[in-house]
């Protein structure tokens, strides 16, 4: 059974690492539809404290926090992320550039079937939940609607900081990284490094994206744990808005146009995405019964 689970967290950071590649998926959004999403944030929650009790010299209050921390499931869905934010660089750029529209429908069908999971964690909603999630949906839909930076070569103070932001967007299911980065002029710099093994500039995202973890990462779990509601809420209503930029067709900046006639096979991939989701929430579903 541990293979078994280990094969899943393996396959399920495989698909947050692809959804990070790609502007206005969230990787948030396929950690949570995948049942994982607390989990990391719990983890990373314990390994920035402790890596701020070991620089206080309070090595106790360190050992008991990285006790907290689950490694081996990290690891290995860790391993899956990277291995497929690497490989998906590669592959899903010239996707996007030769097929935008069906790679966008599909996306978009991944998301609308995973609205099920936030809405169903959040419990029971009352009407103000509705206003509240409204609120978020219209947010993030201004902030998928707005227009993309020109791409430029990055001063390392800039790296730090889009890294710092992307990963914040990261943790948020229905925020997408890769969209920040777009907007900001950072992203195809950003898949060039990766496509290049450009290790100077990776290596500066690394350490933007720590700390915008690591000061993220403490105010994600404080509201899990006493506003869990609310936040799946708006969580929810995230996601409904991030739909925007999954709009099949699109003019180059992004503005939305009207269907072409790729329309059918936009719809049958739509429906593609559909049943994967849901073939993840029944897969997840089993596993934890088992469990």
């Amino acid at each position: 059974m541990r293979l078994g689970q280990d094969l899943l967290n393996l396959v399920r950071g495989g698909l947050i690492g692809v959804a990070e590649v790609i502007p206005g998926v969230s990787g948030g959004t396929v950690a949570l539809v995948v049942g994982i999403y607390e989990r990391v944030v719990t983890s990373a929650s314990a390994i920035v404290s402790a890596l701020l009790h070991l620089i206080r010299m309070q090595f106790s209050l360190a050992a008991k926090d990285f006790a907290r921390v689950d490694w081996r499931f990290l690891v290995v869905m860790l391993i899956g992320m990277f291995s497929a934010v690497i490989g998906g660089a590669a592959l899903l750029e010239p996707l996007l550039e030769n097929e935008p529209e069906l790679t966008r429908a599909l996306f978009a069908g991944l998301i609308v079937a995973s609205l099920w999971v936030p809405f169903k964690l959040a419990g029971k909603w009352e009407p103000w939940h509705f206003g509240l999630a409204l609120v978020a949906a219209l947010a993030a839909f201004f902030l998928t609607n707005l227009p993309r930076a020109q791409e430029a070569e990055p001063l390392w103070w800039q790296i730090i900081g889009a890294a710092a932001l992307a990963v914040c967007a990261l943790a948020l299911p229905g925020v997408s990284g890769s969209f920040l980065l777009l907007a900001m002029g950072f992203y195809a710099p950003t898949i060039a490094a990766v496509n290049d093994r450009d290790f100077g500039y990776l290596g500066l995202f690394l350490i933007g994206a720590i700390v915008g973890l690591g000061a993220f990462s403490k105010v994600l779990e404080f509201v899990l744990a006493r506003y869990k509601t609310v936040t799946m809420v708006v969580m929810t209503g995230l996601m409904v808005g991030s739909l925007r930029a999954l709009w099949p067709w699109q003019e180059q900046n992004g503005a939305v146009a009207a269907p072409d006639t790729s329309v059918v096979n936009a719809l049958l991939v739509f429906v593609i995405g559909l049943v994967i989701v849901f073939a993840l929430i029944f897969a997840e579903a089993r596993l934890s019964r088992k469990d």
